[in-house]
């Protein structure tokens, strides 16, 4: 019998898969897509996530087809004005792992290959419709009428999991700020930052960032801001109107780059209010479907891939009752830190007025080699 069955091929899922099945353990994923894939867009993965893929031997190929950046900037988008910025070179010997930057893509092409060598059993078509916990095991029904059954279940099914409402009775809440993001070619963008930086330019209700991909090949864009036409209740809200608006008072860096944002997919942001209930009986929740986040850490990924690691050690080391439970009790409270904690920076980032200058002020007094912002994520 499968041990572990995952739903959701994700980034989360499959890192999941790997961890479970690199320690020993029979696991099937269920990913209801007709194939696993990405959208063109760029991932960062701080140390804590580097860490774990430098375990599961995935770090070489990842730095080969990303970028490791020199350093994180935050500058002003009404002025272009640095206002900060954190080195990056020092992250190994600090932490424990680098700071790469690629396209989520290349990210997942690297899970499955690793999970294809585990001998991870991969589906698709299969969107789960149903879970039954029979207290010895679990057995999942898909749409078409299939029915796998393993000794846990770990949903990794995203913000909108299908599986979460059979632990937690709560909906997504929506911040109001809309993306729009995408990765191209690096001469399609003529008005580009440092190419050895991740820079973020911060403004009222907007910020916008900007890094290289695939060793300079690509580069990643995205322009996040706050929706008049969201506050005021409007169903269609965060059109390609308001993105332009919402820039408008930018300084010429950031609106020559907006400028070459896809205006055809648009990411409306939201997350959910932290909760400790992930665990039920043999029935688990990982990732976003777990801890959904604002995107303004980075961290998302990276908390969905300290899930799979740590229910993976937890799983090989005690039954599955108790394994998910220590799980559980392990990364949820360091989980809803991140989530709260990727709140305040939108917050922060987005002030106006006289706070704003405040913050201006205070990012400036900041010393490049403080980590006190950063040494509780990436630690």
């Amino acid at each position: 019998m499968t041990d572990v069955v995952v739903v959701g091929g994700g980034i989360g899922g499959l890192a999941a898969a790997v961890c479970c099945a690199r320690r020993g353990l029979a696991v099937r994923v269920l990913e209801q897509a007709r194939a696993y894939g990405e959208v063109g867009a760029g991932i960062q993965l701080a140390p804590n996530a580097t860490r774990v893929l430098h375990r599961l031997g995935l770090l070489d190929r990842l730095r080969d087809v990303g970028v490791r950046p020199r350093r994180l900037v935050l500058s002003d988008a009404v002025t272009g004005a640095e206002l900060t910025h954190l080195p990056l070179d020092d992250l190994t010997a600090r932490y424990g792992g680098p700071y790469v930057v690629l396209h989520r893509s290349d990210l997942l092409d690297a899970l499955l290959d690793a999970a294809r060598a585990a001998g991870v059993a991969l589906e698709t078509d299969a969107r789960v419709e149903s879970v039954v916990d029979t207290g010895a095991g679990v057995s999942a029904r898909t749409a078409d009428g299939r029915e796998f059954a393993g000794g846990v279940l770990l949903a990794a099914d995203g913000l909108h999991s299908r599986v979460r409402p059979l632990l937690c009775a709560d909906e997504p809440v929506a911040s109001g700020y809309v993306a729009y993001r995408g990765a191209v070619p690096l001469d399609a963008v003529a008005h580009r930052s440092d190419l050895a930086d991740v820079v973020v330019f911060v403004g009222p209700g907007r910020h916008f960032v900007q890094y290289p991909l695939r060793a300079g090949e690509l580069y990643n864009q995205v322009a996040v801001f706050r929706s008049p036409a969201f506050a005021r209740g409007e169903p269609d809200w965060g059109g390609p109107d308001e993105l332009d608006a919402a820039f408008a008072g930018s300084c010429d860096h950031v609106l020559g780059a907006v400028a070459a944002v896809r205006r055809d997919l648009r990411w409306p942001m939201a997350d959910r209010e932290p909760v400790d209930t992930w665990v039920g009986g043999r029935v688990a929740l990982l990732g976003d479907a777990a801890h959904p986040m604002l995107q303004y850490l980075a961290q998302g990924a990276c908390q969905a891939i300290e899930d799979a690691d740590a229910v993976a050690a937890a799983l090989a080391e005690e039954p599955p009752d108790a394994a998910l439970r220590a799980y559980q009790a392990r990364r949820a409270p360091r989980a809803a830190f991140v989530q709260t904690t990727a709140r305040r920076w939108g917050e922060l980032w987005h002030l106006d007025g006289p706070a704003a200058a405040a913050r201006d002020a205070a990012l400036r007094a900041r010393a490049p080699d403080d980590h006190t912002w950063v040494a509780p994520l990436y630690g």
